[in-house]
């Protein structure tokens, strides 16, 4: 076997067996599993413990009045700073501050410092002072929000996948206050947080109450984060039904009906869109008994789980849910899986494992929470990282507290805040030991503390000393996870013959005394695992980390986001992949090449693999191309071809938006009435019943024509097309493209109007192109 600079996808092959393949187990009949508070669980040590206290300095780095001036300005209120920039300032206004008191809330919970608790006090107190002024129970920073809720109220409703009313996803913005309010109750007991939680709920009621199920239909097309979970929470903490119908009638029929019939139908979907809803069908399913709602929230979750996440546990590239069937699109891409998208799985997997008592989604939690969740932070500068691609010789964006207003940096936020949440759990005297994670465990309410310390992953072993003020009969149960090798559990130095299988627990039930101590011993081996169309890009896996190696630090532009409305993702060279590291050899070969030169270290002939997690500011390559000697060079060329058309088109290209895809068109200032979008033929596309347009800039004037791409027939009589509100100079339309002068125009505001309300055909691409 050798490592050779190349590659080239090979023809697809169905899937075969990951990590992800959920094992259908016999799992003992635990009584109902409840996790601990954050209170009683502190991490002590180890990479975790460092995430967050980095977290911490960047929570507390954040300036809390400008949060709160969306909402300020939205009351009518003096500001006291001026609002954030970045996606701050450009229509998800004060979407932060609702992460924010999230954070604020957890990390307090998790780690009892007072300065967290006051700036948590002092967001609700401003909020409070909004609503007050408000005086209907609304209060949210959406910009001109009592004029759009107004229009709401009336009926006068237009939605698409990420404009209500050309405005930017407004359910999904106040959904991070209602869930910012939940949380700072549910975390620190908070009675202000309550009160504004519920006459904001009402105000919400009220607003949709005049509405027909066809329209609260239409505003569900548009993003509406978990709004349906926070319906749900609220009816658990006033046992009021009219929060639970709520809850229920926001429920998206066009995306769950297929999920109630079996039917996978989401590729070409934005992946973060459908995710906190059906952790909300959850919620629901719990609160209600609703077993045929459970069972289509476990069809979603082991469809992206098994089929549509890559080895570190996300999902999605350039946000969209891919085809099951083909990662090629990811492997060629800059914008990876998203960090928000394994947040949600990570709460959606958390949710099922206390509904049903059931160790197995321990196996893909722990294996995002190592991978994806704690590589999206740095773990010096505390920076979010939003997409994380898997494309070879790549590297990651990391956020600054001053520029970086995503998605992901609210829900980074959060992520290193609860690392206790699920450590450990509990039945009503029982306790289970989920993750090997250095941590205390006190148990007040038994009268039982419990020390874990280990040095895991490094180290393959865990022990564990129990604080007793007396002697107390009850079992300890160990996961053993499907990925360890050799299980054993000593007591007091003495191994225990305690049956047991991967995937499940192992019960110890005894008299335990003060000072008792458990050891648990393990093995950990490396595999390759494809990705899950079964094509030839294979990655290391050691136990549940992830392997990867860094390749270099050139051209690193963009590494740390400026205020940029893609700041987010990287604008480095993307190195072509006919010169990325491939495995050329038997397939045998390719583990047992490995020398092992440190923890978790791995030498393969000139690279070094190491857990993914490990490697920041840097690019790296995570996954590698399979071959056989006869085919390495016919492939490699092949690569080699497709990579250099690729760089030739971008290379003529000054400006593009790909229609129907949220960042592009949000970053070209999309705006529309009676406008359309979906995924066809692999591509995505919009069009219009009445009007779209976007805004492109020709750089320089370097722009000779824009190029639109449509996926049908071309039918010009169907549609108007201007530039900067004059007819367009169309030089061509043929082969579904039409050609347009822009010569000598350097902001292109290009509006596409359908004749007399005929549908326009679906724009697939609009493109600014030098020659």
């Amino acid at each position: 076997m050798r490592i050779q600079n190349s590659n080239q996808s090979i023809p697809l092959k169905k899937s075969i067996v990951s990590f992800f393949f959920f094992f259908v187990l016999a799992v003992p009949a635990f009584a109902q599993m409840q996790p601990f508070k954050l209170q009683e669980v502190r991490i002590t040590d180890g990479p975790f413990k460092n995430a967050q206290e980095v977290d911490y300095n960047y929570i507390m780095d954040l300036d809390p009045d400008r949060l709160l001036a969306p909402y300020l300005i939205d009351a009518g209120l003096p500001k006291k700073a001026d609002r954030y920039g970045n996606w701050e300032s450009i229509g998800l206004d004060g979407h932060i501050a609702g992460h924010y008191l999230s954070a604020l809330s957890m990390l307090y919970a998790s780690t009892d410092k007072e300065e967290l608790k006051n700036r948590l006090d002092y967001m609700l107190s401003e909020l409070k002072r909004c609503q007050d002024k408000n005086g209907n129970g609304y209060v949210g920073g959406i910009p001109q929000g009592k004029v759009f809720w107004k229009r709401i109220h009336e009926g006068d409703i237009d939605g698409s996948g990420f404009g209500l009313n050309n405005t930017w996803v407004p359910l999904y913005n106040i959904h991070k206050l209602f869930a910012g309010l939940y949380d700072a109750y549910t975390f620190t007991g908070s009675e202000q947080a309550k009160n504004i939680l519920i006459k904001l709920g009402d105000w919400f009621v009220n607003l949709i109450e005049p509405l027909s199920d066809e329209q609260i239909q239409n505003i569900l097309k548009t993003e509406h984060g978990g709004i349906n979970e926070s319906f749900a929470n609220l009816y658990t903490i006033t046992n009021n039904k009219k929060y639970l119908e709520t809850a229920e009638k926001l429920t998206h029929k066009n995306f769950f009906e297929p999920l109630l019939h079996k039917e996978d139908k989401l590729t070409g979907l934005h992946a973060n869109t459908q995710i906190p809803k059906v952790v909300g069908y959850e919620k629901v399913a719990e609160l209600t008994s609703n077993e045929d709602w459970h069972d289509a929230v476990k069809f979603f979750w082991h469809d992206v789980v098994e089929k549509r996440s890559v080895a570190f546990g996300g999902n999605s590239v350039a946000e969209h849910f891919n085809p099951v069937d083909d990662f090629s699109s990811m492997i060629k891409s800059n914008q990876g899986p998203e960090t928000c998208n394994s947040y949600n799985m990570l709460r959606l997997t958390k949710a099922l494992f206390f509904d049903n008592s059931d160790v197995s989604y321990l196996d893909f939690y722990e294996r995002t929470l190592y991978n994806h969740i704690l590589s999206s932070e740095d773990p010096d500068k505390g920076g979010f990282v939003y997409f994380i691609p898997i494309r070879p010789n790549h590297y990651r964006v990391y956020s600054q507290p001053n520029t970086s207003m995503w998605c992901c940096v609210g829900s980074g936020l959060e992520n290193h805040t609860k690392y206790g949440e699920l450590i450990y759990s509990h039945n009503d005297k029982d306790i289970f030991v989920n993750l090997f994670i250095p941590s205390t465990l006190n148990w007040k309410e038994k009268g039982i503390e419990l020390i874990q310390d280990t040095k895991f992953p490094y180290e393959n072993q865990s022990n564990i000393t129990l604080k007793l003020k007396r002697k107390q009969t009850f079992s300890i149960n160990i996961r053993q996870p499907k990925w360890a090798e050799n299980f054993e559990i000593l007591v007091n130095g003495k191994v225990e013959n305690i049956p047991g299988k991967p995937s499940s627990y192992s019960t110890i039930n005894r008299t335990w005394k003060p000072g008792d101590k458990i050891t648990v011993r393990f093995k950990t081996s490396t595999h390759l695992e494809n990705l899950p169309d079964g094509s030839n890009w294979v990655a290391f896996v050691n136990g549940p980390i992830v392997l990867a190696a860094k390749t270099s630090t050139e051209d690193l532009a963009g590494l740390f986001a400026d205020d940029s409305r893609m700041g987010h993702a990287t604008h480095g060279k993307m190195f072509p992949l006919d010169e990325a590291y491939a495995l050329v050899g038997d397939n045998d070969s390719y583990i047992n090449k490995l020398k092992k030169v440190g923890k978790l270290r791995f030498s393969l002939d000139s690279l070094e693999l190491q857990p993914f997690f490990e490697i920041h500011e840097a690019r790296y390559q995570m996954y590698f191309e399979t071959y056989s000697k006869d085919e390495y060079k016919e492939k490699q060329a092949l690569l080699k071809q497709q990579e250099k058309e690729a760089a030739a088109l971008e290379a003529r290209t000054i400006d593009k938006v790909s229609c129907g895809e949220q960042q592009p068109e949000v970053g070209h200032l999309y705006k529309g009435e009676k406008s359309n979008s979906g995924y066809d033929d692999g591509k995505f596309w919009r069009g219009t019943r009445d009007y779209m347009s976007y805004q492109l800039s020709n750089k320089n004037l370097q722009g000779k024509f824009l190029d639109m791409t449509v996926l049908d027939e071309l039918k010009l009589d169907h549609v108007d097309i201007t530039i900067n509100e004059k007819p367009a100079e169309i030089i061509s339309a043929k082969d579904k493209t039409i050609r347009i002068d822009i010569q000598n125009i350097d902001v292109v505001n290009i509006k596409i109007t359908s004749n007399n309300g005929r549908p326009t055909p679906r724009f697939y691409e609009l493109r600014i192109l030098k020659e």
